[in-house]
């Protein structure tokens, strides 16, 4: 590992908050279709089991930035423990209700309480990384380039795991491993006591309201929201594209070098020392993600297609890197938490939308238009950032 990176994990406690945010935030890419899997299952209704899913993201997409918030004002432990715990409940009644073979209308209210006390851990790690290199703010590019590496391997391993687990010993099986590993990573978080950011209480007549009123994270939401529609097509319109070709089971691989490219962009990126301004780094790498973009559009075979998305994800990192650490630089710390949980959530709800267009592309008109999906998304990222970030 390149020495910024190890220098990062000597950080007094590091190594610690790292694996607990690892280990809880693989939920993130196990949920959503564990979900799917075992309602699909039980009811054999896949628009059941994608209107369930779909709840709770959108529930997710509500009450992450507002734990967020509770967390800047009162501290993360003393916000994390009881929400991780009713998320749990609420997983469990989930299942509960589908096993049991219960009227699908009481899958709905569990879904939403389970998205509700769903927190966007990464969003919790990264004020931790602030808090941690209060002193050398210099790294920061670095440990944020090396959580993106995180999240990279998150969405690799997280699918494949929950499928499997879900397909292969238990339907439910796969989202009790997607809760369970909320419960462990988040409880071991919680009890990390010398990293954690410290509460920044409401002052005595001062009204911050939400962090929405920071012109920072109003740029920034919309354009991370583009990139999670590029991210979510991008899977969609990469299984299609193998299943034409006649190699649906490689899709997997295709996918992977996808992630391959963007985890390598992300640790060359936060190796390197940049002496260009930061919302300048943020601006370029937005142009060049459309362009990167722009030869799935054109390409037919499936080997091809490999080495070019590997190309397109290098493009990936050196916008979103910039776009956090932006939000770390320009919004004030007693709301950093709630402003990172809020970006990350518009990933989250852009990559649903995402997959849902392509999807729609793809069934009416194949791969191929599915793939302008993400080249338009990057396009309008591309442009919101720009002009966004203007002085």
């Amino acid at each position: 590992m390149p020495s910024p990176y190890r220098e990062l994990l000597s950080v007094p406690g590091a190594r610690l908050f790292v694996a607990a945010g690892f280990v809880g935030r693989l939920s993130m890419a196990m949920t959503g279709i564990g979900v799917v899997l075992l309602v699909s299952a039980v009811t054999g209704s896949y628009g059941i089991a994608g209107a369930v899913a779909a709840t709770l993201s959108l529930s997710y997409a509500a009450g992450s930035p507002l734990s967020a918030r509770f967390a800047d004002r009162y501290g993360q432990r003393r916000v994390l423990v009881p929400v991780v715990l009713a998320n749990s409940a609420s997983i469990a009644a989930l299942i509960t209700c589908v096993q049991l073979d219960l009227p699908s209308w009481t899958f709905f209210p569990a879904a939403v309480l389970a998205g509700l006390t769903q927190v966007s851990l990464g969003a919790w790690v990264r004020a931790r990384w602030s808090y941690a290199l209060r002193e050398t703010p210099a790294r920061l590019h670095s440990a944020f380039a090396f959580e993106s590496v995180v999240d990279e391997s998150i969405f690799v391993t997280g699918p494949m795991v929950v499928t499997a687990l879900s397909t292969g010993v238990h339907p439910a099986a796969g989202l009790v491993a997607s809760a369970a590993c909320t419960l462990t990573g988040c409880l071991a978080l919680a009890a990390q006591r010398g990293t954690e950011p410290p509460p920044r209480p409401r002052e005595p007549g001062v009204r911050t309201g939400s962090v929405l009123r920071n012109r920072a994270v109003r740029v920034l939401t919309p354009v991370f929201l583009m990139l999670g529609v590029v991210f979510g097509a991008i899977d969609v319109s990469g299984v299609a594209f193998a299943e034409e070709t006649g190699h649906k089971a490689l899709a997997g691989v295709l996918l992977g070098c996808y992630a391959l490219g963007s985890g390598s962009a992300a640790l060359w990126y936060g190796a390197r020392r940049w002496s260009a301004p930061l919302a300048h780094r943020f601006r370029v790498g937005l142009l060049v993600l459309p362009v990167a973009l722009v030869p799935p559009v054109l390409v037919g075979d499936l080997w091809l297609m490999m080495f070019v998305v590997f190309f397109s994800g290098l493009a990936i990192s050196p916008s979103v890197i910039p776009g956090y650490s932006l939000v770390e630089q320009r919004v004030p710390p007693r709301q950093l938490t709630e402003g990172l949980a809020l970006v990350s959530t518009s990933v989250g709800v852009g990559v649903a939308l995402g997959a849902s267009l392509s999807g729609r592309l793809v069934d009416a008109f194949g791969s191929g238009a599915a793939f302008l999906v993400p080249l338009t998304a990057a396009a309008v990222a591309a442009l919101l950032g720009v002009l966004g970030t203007r002085k």
